[in-house]
């Protein structure tokens, strides 16, 4: 019995420290939570004198532990999503739900089924897992389309690494974040003592360093303020999500958003800005209100950016994408680019599409736009477009924001419900400004509608589901942080380097006096 409990011992830790990293996000915003997080995790897979042995499948499963429980907790709004709008039962919400956060699980613990081949040297160990977290964060990237979400470094916005986002992103910060947990985890378990004094205090100062660089790069300018400043009007008309594409609904959603800009623009405002999808038609289907939408534009000398569904022909086929459409000087119009799965579109449609009402929302038919779009030019600023999801993707916004003056975010997170969804989205685009070092401007149906400053801080916002206007100003900047230059490859680099060294200083470990500790390191 006793060894049966001490097998569910490290599991069930692991799966505690997952879900301890969930506080250090949004809306909790425990920053300190997510060190005692990763130091936990390191703790559980880290050599010492009372360690137990490692192998490969014991890893991987201590780490799929630790992605379920922060995947569980922080992506619990999943759930509400499936349930509450995506009209599936209780039952088929929590199998849904389970299957997303097992394979979220399953991605982040792929890398870390290698972590005991780097357990012969503490500074091994300590590099490789640091490597390991950012590779399990990378994966997530990409992989099935990605879900960049959850990752580390969003909960460190305010902290002294957040100096660092310009630099490396929040890939970078996950990656330091992970190499001081690592070594706290590592002089818990005595895995020090072996190493003579000299290379114990150089690897506690490379813990502590990353701190303190970033604490200093925090007054560094990256990129500069120009002169132009435009003066903003954003509309937070607080549609409810089940009533968004009622046809009965259609006027009185019109009316909130046309009476509320006809207000803006008698505050002389420059620009007007709808969120996501505001109008609840597509395009093409309503050429009255389109013109009227173009001609107050003109008249006012207040030009609109709004999203809406665009739709057209291609080979005799009608294709239809999620826009933001600019009424204006010139109209003009940006397709957005990465679409989130089963919400705009049915991977594997012509299978499962149909089979349950989840498969069928009522905009699981989005095609995305071409990769080059340009920036949509609005009152004197180039704006980098990114519709909803678009936002969460570091690299993908580092490239708009190259040819932009200000970062441009359309959403609508009703889907979310009264979740944490929301604030944990709108912390990721407080991220993306401090990245790129430029104002970022977020309009959406229900909140979190907020005009951000290019050091990751909310400027002023509104509150979550109010029907409300934000006005306020922004100022064009130019240049480039090294993120924007180097991108994601850049930390990718740093993290196969440090996997280099960690596998060269893992071929020669330093030797234990303990016998335990000696075995465990041959194992």
């Amino acid at each position: 019995m006793r060894k049966f409990t001490a097998s569910l011992m490290a599991p069930l830790l692991a799966v505690i420290a997952g879900s301890l990293l969930t506080l250090s996000l949004a809306p909790y915003n425990y920053w300190w939570c997510s060190l005692i997080s990763l130091a936990m995790f390191a703790w559980i897979l880290a050599p010492g004198p009372r360690a137990q042995p490692l192998s490969t499948w014991r890893s991987y499963r201590l780490a799929f532990c630790f992605g379920f429980g922060l995947f569980v907790t922080g992506g619990s709004w999943v759930y509400v999503s499936i349930t509450d709008f995506g009209g599936s039962s209780a039952i088929l919400g929590v199998l849904l739900t389970g299957a997303f956060v097992s394979i979220l699980a399953v991605l982040f613990a792929v890398p870390f089924a290698f972590i005991g081949r780097f357990r012969g040297s503490p500074v091994a160990f300590a590099l490789a897992f640091a490597s390991l977290w950012f590779m399990a964060e990378w994966l997530r990237t990409w992989v099935f389309t990605g879900f960049p979400w959850l990752f580390a470094g969003y909960g460190h916005l305010n902290t002294w690494l957040a100096g660092w986002a310009p630099v490396i992103s929040v890939y970078g910060i996950g990656l330091l974040l992970a190499f001081t947990a690592a070594v706290i985890a590592l002089v818990i378990r005595g895995a020090l003592a072996p190493l003579k004094a000299p290379t114990s205090i150089a690897l506690l100062v490379a813990a502590l360093l990353p701190w303190a660089a970033g604490l200093a790069m925090q007054s560094v300018s990256w990129t500069h303020q120009k002169d132009t400043e435009v003066t903003l009007g954003l509309v937070q008309a607080n549609i409810p999500q089940d009533k968004k594409w009622l046809p009965e609904f259609r006027g009185e959603t019109i009316r909130r958003y046309q009476s509320a800009t006809a207000k803006l623009r008698e505050e002389g405002v420059d620009v007007v800005i709808w969120p996501e999808a505001a109008l609840p038609l597509l395009y093409h289907h309503a050429p009255n209100l389109m013109e009227a939408l173009q001609r107050n534009a003109e008249q006012s000398g207040s030009e609109l950016i709004t999203g809406i569904l665009y739709d057209t022909e291609k080979d005799q086929r009608r294709i239809v994408h999620n826009s933001a459409v600019v009424f204006g000087s010139q109209q003009q119009l940006y397709h957005k680019r990465h679409l989130v799965p089963f919400g705009e579109y049915v991977p594997l449609e012509d299978w499962i599409r149909g089979t349950i009402e989840f498969f069928n929302l009522p905009t699981s038919f989005i095609r995305p736009g071409p990769d080059d779009q340009a920036p949509l030019s609005a009152g004197k600023l180039n704006w980098a477009p990114l519709i909803c999801y678009e936002i969460v993707y570091p690299q993908l916004v580092a490239d708009s924001a190259g040819g932009a003056d200000v970062l441009l975010t359309l959403s609508n997170d009703a889907w979310f419900g009264k979740s944490i969804g929301p604030l944990q989205h709108m912390q990721m685009a407080q991220m993306r400004a401090l990245e790129t070092q430029r104002y970022l401007v977020r309009a959406t149906n229900t909140g979190v509608t907020a005009l951000v400053n290019p050091q990751g801080q909310i400027v002023s916002t509104l509150p979550q589901f109010e029907q409300a206007t934000l006005t306020g100003k922004v100022r064009a900047r130019s240049g480039n942080t090294p993120y924007m230059i180097y991108g994601t490859w850049g930390v990718l680099a740093l993290a196969v380097l440090f996997l280099v060294v960690a596998w060269l200083l893992q071929r020669t470990p330093a030797v234990s006096s303990n016998t335990a500790y000696a075995r465990e390191l041959a194992d």
